[in-house]
Parts: structure tokens; sequence; C-alpha cells
């Protein structure tokens, strides 16, 4: 019986890079002028941490990330936008894990050999 390897590796150096031109982005537009955002890579636990002040911001943080990993080389899908926590006062708080790989059970389903 045949097998193969499913390989999805993310370049952390180009992840690091997006991240950073969209934390100028952020701080450089005018609708995050005077804002509590923050934006945090934590690349041991390949998790990025994101807190701001209401929903409509951390939708168009989502946006810039997105839009920036992409032209980094970067796939977006490696993303995992979880739901969003509402943290003290009237924050928003969100962590994203990034994903490496495929799990087993995801890998079995889409791919089955006939």
């Amino acid at each position: 019986m045949p097998s193969f390897d499913i390989v999805n590796e993310i370049d952390i150096q180009k992840l690091d890079n997006a991240i950073n031109v969209a934390k100028k982005e952020i701080v450089n537009r005018y609708d995050f002028h005077g804002s509590k955002t923050e934006i945090d890579l934590d690349k041991k636990e390949m998790q990025l941490k994101i807190v701001t002040e209401d929903q409509m911001r951390m939708d168009a943080i989502r946006d810039i990330i997105i839009s920036r990993s992409m032209k980094q080389g970067v796939d977006p899908k490696c993303f995992d936008f979880g739901k969003e926590q509402y943290a003290s006062g009237n924050m928003v708080r969100k962590d994203v894990k990034i994903k490496k790989g495929i799990d087993k059970e995801t890998a079995k389903t889409h791919c089955e050999i006939y």
C-alpha cells in the first residue's frame, strides 16, 4: 500500500515580516489613531495575541494581517481565528493560533486513497 506525507511548513521569518508590516500599517491608519491596539507574535507557542478596543477594529486587524501575509507569501489558512474574548474594561482580545501542518484526522478525511 503506497503512503505519502503531507508537509505544510510556515516560514517564520516571512510570518514575522508580515506581522511587523501589519503593525506599522495599523499605527499609521487614521481609524486606529489613539487606540490601544496591541499585536504580539509568540514564536515559541506559534500564537498571535491581539488586543483592541472594539469588534470593528478587530475585523480590520484581521483583514490587514491576512492581506500582509498573502503579500509575504504566507498562506492565510494557517491562521486559526477563534472566538473573541472580552478582556478588562471594553477591550476585545483574540488569540490566533498558527497552524503548522495538518492533524491526522483532517488528513484522513480529506485524503482518502481509493
